[in-house]
């Protein structure tokens, strides 16, 4: 007669990884947050919960791979993270400031080593009226440098909102926190971070007048 297979010499397949997303707490969490620093993506605590900061680095995962921007960490996205993914720096000396368009990225950049990666959302290209004008809500591109620095809260000149830390790279143009940065593009023209990210830009990176920016589509 065949012998019937010893159920204990057949192992149990290991269980999926939990989906994770925005709400989740704990341990996983903890794990996913040490990964993305890791890696060098912007996260301003590793502390097991799945808020804003550890969306905004998910975020910016996705985008790097090319994947699904959901937020949620999946097997997708962990295989990006397992990938050890990472954009790279088209400068190659001095401190600056790289905004891809494509990918909606900031990246902050020493002698082209990526120090921080952050989720970023420029000018949606949509047309809008301010002080009696048509706009166009585009970022432009080429190589600038930080023209001017505002350290707190400061009103849009076209009256479109209140922008955190701006420091601006051309005429109305500026890198600034903002509490809503999606991962697309949404803004009227600026390139809007977290305030997290922002905070870091000024008080960790520098980022003093004359600092390069450099903004581009990969």
């Amino acid at each position: 007669p065949t012998a019937s297979p010893d159920p204990a010499a057949t192992p149990e397949p290991e269980p999926e990884p939990e989906l994770l997303r925005a709400g989740a707490e704990g341990e996983a969490v903890a794990q996913v947050q040490r990964r993305l620093v890791e890696l060098g993506y912007f996260l301003p605590v590793v502390d097991g919960d799945f808020g804003y900061g550890t969306l905004q680095a998910v975020w910016a995962l996705q985008k790097a791979a090319g994947i699904t921007r959901d937020g949620v960490v999946g097997p997708d996205t962990r295989a990006a993270m397992d990938a050890g993914t990472r954009p790279t720096a088209r400068s190659t000396t001095g401190t600056v400031i790289e905004i891809d368009l494509t990918t909606q990225l900031v990246l902050a950049v020493q002698d082209g080593q990526v120090l921080e990666i952050v989720n970023a959302s420029s000018g949606n290209g949509a047309t809008y009226e301010a002080l009696g004008r048509t706009h166009t809500a585009y970022t432009p591109r080429g190589e600038f440098t930080a023209i001017r620095r505002i350290d707190g809260w400061h009103e849009s000149g076209l009256e479109l909102g209140t922008m955190y830390r701006p420091v601006y790279f051309l005429s109305g143009w500026a890198i600034h926190g903002s509490p809503s940065v999606p991962p697309y593009p949404a803004s009227h023209g600026c390139v809007r971070v977290s305030n997290d990210a922002m905070d870091w830009i000024w008080d960790e990176f520098g980022a003093p007048l004359g600092t390069p920016i450099m903004v581009y589509r990969s």
